[in-house]
């Protein structure tokens, strides 16, 4: 396939996830509707990809050439309900997803349930769940919780990382189902596109158009895309430690893991550390290494870069930041004589002085900073 016909694939994806989004702008605000929709992005994601998994295995555990195969004759032949069985028991076993690098996706948080089930409990439901067990859902907003609690859960590099807010959004639940009926028909799969490329695609342009219909408050979490590639490029971080005290969404990273592929380097050969003071912003960034498969340190919490560095230690090679400039009253809990103040104690007043700071003392002795 084309470059230009991946490119008509990925524009048509854009469309249709913006045309979703747009269900939800009368009922909520910018701000809660990035996350209302990326949530349930990301939970379409995981379980195309998962399927995939599933198949693929269901294939192997059914060839004689492959290693996981299952004689039939073993089970009383391959139409029997024993064989069928084994076949359906094998295909739930996480290992087979793990040694893949695929999120397991326990059955609450498939897709398929929530879309079969996301009308039965409006209003509230008690449904049957595939062990054989009922459970009380409240709401379709507690459907989708349930289902990122459970992912959440399963999968370590995730915690905390997924915003659990539908239970809690004053909004029709029916508009909810209709975003899920509307994500359901957008396909994460494609014949030369790598699902994970699809998704950081997807993400990258939600973000952006998010940031655009917040208006001025969209540059809180969100830098333009140009700037960031710009910056990346002058500084060209092929290897070594990647820092951002004010990370937002996590763009300089993502333009960072574009130059390096584009120039043929290892994406492992960079070691990504940020900070983000809000916690909702940080989930995003953490969401936004998570689906590109990029390890990161963000510190152990959200957390103000001025008055609670989470790299105190840290000496970067690259240092590549948009903070929030101009800020007045910036230095509460901030003391005069700080260590990273080398070049004197930066004035109440305005920030500016005090970023410059921080970053220099972060970077390392032949390190580069934008």
């Amino acid at each position: 396939m084309t470059h230009t016909e991946e490119q008509q694939f990925l524009n048509g994806l854009e469309k249709k996830l913006w045309t979703a989004a747009d269900k939800l702008r009368s009922t909520l605000d910018a701000a809660q509707y990035k996350h209302t929709v990326l949530g349930l992005v990301f939970i379409k994601y995981v379980s195309d990809a998962f399927d995939i998994r599933r198949t693929e295995l269901e294939a192997q555990l059914k060839d004689p050439a492959h290693d996981y195969f299952l004689d039939p004759e073993d089970f009383g032949g391959s139409d029997s309900e024993t064989y069928q069985a084994e076949i359906e028991s094998e295909l739930e076993v996480r290992d087979y997803f793990l040694e893949t690098n695929t999120f397991w996706v326990p059955t609450q948080s498939r897709w398929q349930f929530l879309q079969e089930n996301n009308k039965a409990v409006i209003g509230g439901a008690k449904l049957t769940l595939a062990d054989g067990s009922s459970k009380k859902f409240s709401s379709i907003g507690h459907l989708i919780d349930n289902a990122l609690e459970k992912i959440e859960a399963d999968n370590p590099r995730l915690r905390g990382v997924l915003n659990k807010l539908y239970t809690r959004l004053q909004i029709d639940q029916a508009k909810l189902g209709e975003l899920i009926d509307l994500i359901a028909t957008v396909p994460f799969t494609h014949q030369s596109l790598n699902s994970k490329d699809i998704l950081g695609h997807v993400y990258e342009y939600m973000l952006g158009q998010f940031a655009l219909a917040e208006g001025k408050k969209g540059g809180q979490f969100y830098t333009p895309k140009s700037i960031v590639s710009l910056i990346v490029q002058m500084l060209e971080p092929f290897k070594g430690r990647v820092y951002d005290p004010a990370m937002g969404s996590g763009g300089f990273f993502v333009q960072s893991e574009h130059f390096i592929n584009a120039h043929k380097g290892r994406i492992g050969d960079v070691s990504i550390y940020g900070q983000e003071y809000n916690h909702t912003t940080w989930q995003l960034a953490a969401m936004n290494m998570v689906i590109r498969g990029i390890d990161f340190n963000f510190g152990k919490e959200p957390a103000n870069t001025y008055t609670n560095d989470q790299h105190l230690d840290l000496r970067a090679d690259f240092v590549m930041a948009n903070p929030p400039f101009n800020m007045k009253e910036w230095d509460a809990g901030v003391s005069s004589d700080d260590k990273r103040w080398a070049y004197g104690t930066p004035p109440s007043g305005n920030a500016n002085f005090a970023w410059l700071q921080h970053m220099l003392y972060h970077l390392a002795p032949n390190g580069s900073m934008g």
